[in-house]
């Protein structure tokens, strides 16, 4: 079952800081590592983004949403649940937050708390902290990664 996750709703219960530049990016590439160990996807949800960094990037079986501020993570979550209609069935949601559990359950989705899919993490964690083998990256990996620093560059 895929994941949709509440970016900033998980970090802290990771042990990582939300006032870091790098938070969302170190979930990133857990979720990634996490994913490719159980064979999932996952959807990852940030608020807050910038106009310039706002939008969807494709990261390998991660897709992240930053999410551009005047809305929310929240927001994201129940109109992606409402765009999926009965197949939000199929899906599992991240969150503590009462009101995304909520809507959630009303569309049929399992709900999962960010402590609990914390916990899931852990074997993730510790293979993701190990030095990387030497497999060079796709030609789409490299060009997920240019997209991704080229959109962080100041214009």
């Amino acid at each position: 079952m895929p994941y949709l996750v509440d970016g900033h709703n998980l970090i802290p219960k990771l042990g990582l800081r939300l006032d870091s530049p790098d938070d969302e990016m170190e979930l990133i590439v857990l979720l990634q590592e996490f994913c490719r160990l159980e064979r999932k996807q996952a959807e990852v949800y940030f608020d807050g983004a910038p106009a310039l960094h706002a939008g969807t990037r494709k990261l390998g079986l991660v897709t992240a949403h930053f999410v551009p501020l005047g809305t929310t993570a929240d927001d994201a979550i129940s109109r992606r649940l409402k765009k999926m209609g009965k197949s939000a069935k199929n899906w599992t949601v991240v969150s503590s937050d009462r009101q995304v559990q909520a809507e959630a359950r009303a569309m049929q989705a399992g709900v999962m708390d960010s402590e609990s899919f914390a916990r899931q993490l852990k074997p993730a964690r510790h293979s993701a902290s190990k030095p990387p083998a030497d497999r060079p990256l796709s030609p789409q990996e490299i060009e997920e990664w240019l997209k991704l620093f080229r959109s962080g560059k100041k214009r």
